[in-house]
C-alpha cells in the first residue's frame, strides 16, 4: 500500500478528496442545514457532485439528510446538516497537537520558517508517486499530480493558468487554526511539501511562493518553470 492509498483509508468521510472535507466543512460552520443549490453556490461544483459527496457523507454517517419544515405549497426542499459528532472530536484532538508541535517549533526553533520547509520538503518526497524510470513529466503532468496529492490531503487545489504563469488555488486548509496562529511555521511545512513532490519526481517546475489567507478560505501558491534539487534530494527520508 502506497502512502497515498493509505492517506486516503483513514480520511473516513474525507476519503473522496478535498472537495468533500470542504462539504462536509460548510455543513458544520453554517450553523443551519444546506441545501444542494446552496452548497453547490459556495463550493464552486456542480449539484450533480455536491449530491454524491452528500451521499458519501451520509453514508459515513457524518451528515444527517432531512426534508424542509415549510408551511407553503409544494415540495419541500431536502436539506442536510452535519452531524453534531461528525468527525469534529477526533479533528479537535489533532487541531490540539498540531497546534502543540508548531508552537513548540516556533519557539524553540532558531529558524522554525527554515526547519518547518525542510519538513515539509522531506515528506513531500515521501507522498510523492515517483515515475518510472527514464520517464519525464511534462509541466501539466507534473502540475497535475502534485494536484492529485494535494487532493487527497484535503487542501481542495485548484490549477489555474494564465499565459505563462502557473498558480495553485488552494480552497481548504485542513490545519487552518494551527496555520492562524502559527503562520510561519505550518505554511512553510505546506510550501515545503509542495517542493518536496515536485523535486522527487524530477518535475520541470518548483513551487516558490505560497500566499497565505488572500481571502478567508483560499492561499495560492505559485509555480515556476525550472528544477530547484540539491544533490541529495533524490532519496527518501
Amino acid at each position: 500500500m502506497g502512502a497515498r492509498e493509505s492517506l486516503r483509508d483513514v480520511d473516513g468521510p474525507t476519503a473522496a478528496g478535498g472537495s468533500r472535507a470542504r462539504v462536509l466543512a460548510l455543513l458544520q460552520e453554517s450553523g443551519r442545514p444546506l441545501s444542494v443549490s446552496e452548497l453547490a453556490e459556495q463550493v464552486g461544483l456542480h449539484p450533480n457532485t455536491i449530491r454524491f459527496h452528500l451521499d458519501g457523507l451520509v453514508e459515513a454517517g457524518a451528515v444527517e439528510r432531512t426534508a424542509e419544515d415549510r408551511d407553503q405549497p409544494g415540495r419541500p426542499r431536502t436539506l442536510y446538516a452535519a452531524r453534531p459528532d461528525s468527525a469534529r472530536a477526533g479533528q479537535r484532538s489533532y487541531r490540539l497537537l498540531a497546534e502543540i508541535l508548531a508552537s513548540f517549533v516556533a519557539a524553540e526553533t532558531p529558524q522554525p520558517a527554515q526547519a518547518a520547509t525542510r519538513a515539509g520538503r522531506a515528506w513531500g518526497r515521501y507522498l510523492a508517486e515517483r515515475p518510472a524510470p527514464f520517464q519525464r513529466l511534462d509541466a501539466d503532468s507534473a502540475s497535475a499530480q502534485l494536484v492529485a496529492t494535494l487532493d487527497d490531503i484535503g487542501f481542495a487545489p485548484e490549477p489555474v493558468t494564465a499565459g505563462r504563469r502557473r498558480q495553485i488555488l488552494l480552497h481548504h486548509c485542513p490545519f487552518r487554526e494551527a496555520a492562524e496562529q502559527h503562520r510561519d511555521v505550518v505554511c512553510a511545512i505546506h510550501l515545503g511539501l509542495m517542493q518536496g513532490v515536485l523535486s522527487e519526481i524530477d518535475a520541470p517546475l518548483t513551487a516558490d511562493r505560497l500566499d497565505p489567507f488572500v481571502e478567508p478560505f483560499l492561499c495560492v501558491t505559485h509555480l515556476t518553470a525550472g528544477k530547484a534539487r540539491s544533490a541529495g534530494d533524490r532519496g527518501r527520508h
